[in-house]
């Protein structure tokens, strides 16, 4: 009988060429959606006239945005202008979630498998991605509140994750907080093509207090991830 073949790990060569593509195809689907940001003025303008219709169909466009990956802050940006507050709020927070999810299936459903077989020989991969399925919930709560990490890019990279569905959807109440200030920005200016072209938001004390909680989440999510994945790590080496 042949003696059974062990996989070997996958070798960094090959894990930086295959994390190079990856980088590659997700940075395609993020240019595309900057040169399809320059139709959200007309995209919000549409939304403004359509009366009742309004909401479903910016909930349905911004959902679409998020997988071609245009940046979601214009579209909430717009949702104050059209909508107010409370309702602007509601509309973007719903719309983002569900853009966030159809992204996240996308990735999983599409890549998750390559990336299983192309990783499985690789330890360090495995850990890692053993510490985001164990503790996804705080960790996705975590980078939504990070400015550091692009709404699109994050999608995307959450589904070649192990996080499960569930978690992934709850932890987006984590968007919250920049949805508010956002959104509030855009009912501010009441403009719709002036907010949806991409103004920049006013630097005022709510906006530094987004700046700061954002930066601490940085640095909680790098250091959960890190301990997590360090422990996982070692319990795999000891098992072998």
């Amino acid at each position: 009988m042949p003696p059974l073949i062990t996989p070997q790990p996958t070798s960094t060569p090959r894990l930086m060429r295959m994390l190079a593509l990856a980088v590659l195809a997700i940075s395609a689907v993020i240019l595309f959606g900057r040169f399809g940001a320059r139709y959200v003025p007309m995209f919000a303008n549409w939304v403004h006239e359509l009366g009742a219709l309004g909401p479903i169909v910016f909930i349905g466009g911004y959902m679409i945005a998020a997988i071609v990956g245009v940046p979601g802050s214009l579209l909430t940006l717009a949702a104050g202008a059209i909508f107010g507050l409370s309702l602007g709020i509601a509309y973007a927070i719903t719309a983002a979630t569900l853009g966030a999810t159809a992204a996240f299936l996308v990735s999983r459903y599409v890549a998750r498998g390559f990336v299983e077989r192309r990783l499985a020989g690789n330890a360090r991969f495995r850990a890692l991605d053993q510490a985001i399925a164990d503790n996804g919930r705080k960790i996705v709560f975590l980078l939504r509140l990070s400015p550091v990490f692009p709404f699109s890019l994050l999608n995307y990279a959450l589904g070649l994750s192990q996080v499960r569905l569930v978690d992934f959807v709850i932890a987006s109440v984590g968007m919250l907080p920049g949805t508010v200030l956002y959104v509030y920005y855009g009912k501010l200016a009441g403009d719709v093509a002036g907010v949806a072209s991409g103004g920049a938001p006013v630097r005022d004390t709510g906006y530094y207090a987004l700046l700061v909680l954002g930066l601490l989440a940085t640095i909680a999510v790098t250091t959960l991830v890190t301990r997590v994945a360090r422990r996982a790590l070692a319990q795999s080496e000891r098992a072998q």
